[in-house]
């Protein structure tokens, strides 16, 4: 048997075959098939996201601008934390920006399966599709924050530097690694719902084990190899040398980076695909 999805585009239409018992693990080309259906699902949650909100998209700024100027005043002024001789404000946005991307975009992945039960249930597609979605969506709200890191580049009158060219390779990793952890923990959520509730928690923590208050320069020299196996601690800190001239992007850390990123979505995507049979019988 087989139903037909259509998307939003006049004429076309995605098949989707109805859920049986033995349906094959999804391939690249199955992905590239239902490209349609992954923009379909993107388009919906940001619209859902900002449905009947007074301000729209403007929340997309309002986190992390209402955390930057907590951070300066608590961290930056009255803790006197070093920002390696970067004003506080941009230290610390130029690294919340990606954080926040990223922890809103995992969060979103590792419970997408389970607030899609009616959809998982009644036909089959690559559900790889609802993270990746998610995760894809997140990029609306990453790309209306970063308007406001212009703005505050411009008001400090820093100029654009050929590092900044190494910024879309952060962020580029950085989508992967939440494509990765969104993947596991979506999975993983499905058979155990405890994780719903521990992801907050588990995002709290790893605030702090990120550079983002502070800069590696704070940490020790023998705890260093420790912060470099944090995947974001290398992507945090090139986006800050991509954007800020004072710093200068660390290739060895970046390159570590890569190499966990790396390997967290091939553990996500395999862990993913092991369980992605069961989804619709235990969901």
């Amino acid at each position: 048997m087989s139903a037909t999805i259509r998307s939003t585009e006049a004429g076309s239409a995605l098949p989707v075959t109805t859920n049986e018992p033995g349906v094959t693990h999804t391939t690249v080309r199955e992905l590239i098939r239902y490209r349609e259906l992954l923009f379909f699902l993107t388009w919906r949650d940001v619209t859902i996201r900002y449905k009947q909100t007074l301000l729209g998209a403007t929340w997309a700024v309002l986190q992390p601008l209402f955390t930057m100027i907590v951070f300066t005043v608590f961290f930056g002024r009255l803790a006197g934390i070093p920002s390696d001789g970067i004003p506080y404000p941009l230290f610390s946005y130029a690294a919340l920006l990606p954080w926040t991307y990223f922890s809103t975009a995992t969060l979103a992945a590792g419970n997408s399966l389970v607030n899609n039960t009616d959809l998982i249930t009644k036909v089959y597609f690559p559900r790889m599709i609802i993270p990746a979605s998610t995760v894809v969506s997140g990029l609306v709200d990453f790309a209306i924050a970063s308007v406001l890191m212009i703005a505050l580049l411009v008001y400090y009158d820093v100029p654009p530097d050929p590092e900044l060219l190494v910024w879309p390779l952060a962020i580029g990793l950085v989508v992967v690694l939440a494509l990765g952890a969104g993947m596991f923990l979506s999975a993983l959520n499905v058979a155990y719902r405890d994780v719903k509730h521990a992801l907050p928690f588990a995002f709290q923590i790893l605030l702090f084990l990120t550079p983002i208050i502070y800069p590696t320069t704070l940490v020790p020299e023998r705890y260093r190899f420790l912060t470099a196996l944090n995947p974001l601690t290398g992507i945090i800190e090139t986006c800050r040398a991509a954007l800020l001239p004072a710093h200068a992007v660390d290739w060895s850390l970046f390159g570590t980076s890569a190499l966990v990123t790396a390997l967290v979505f091939v553990a996500g995507a395999l862990y993913f695909r092991s369980r992605e049979q069961t989804f619709a019988d235990i969901v």
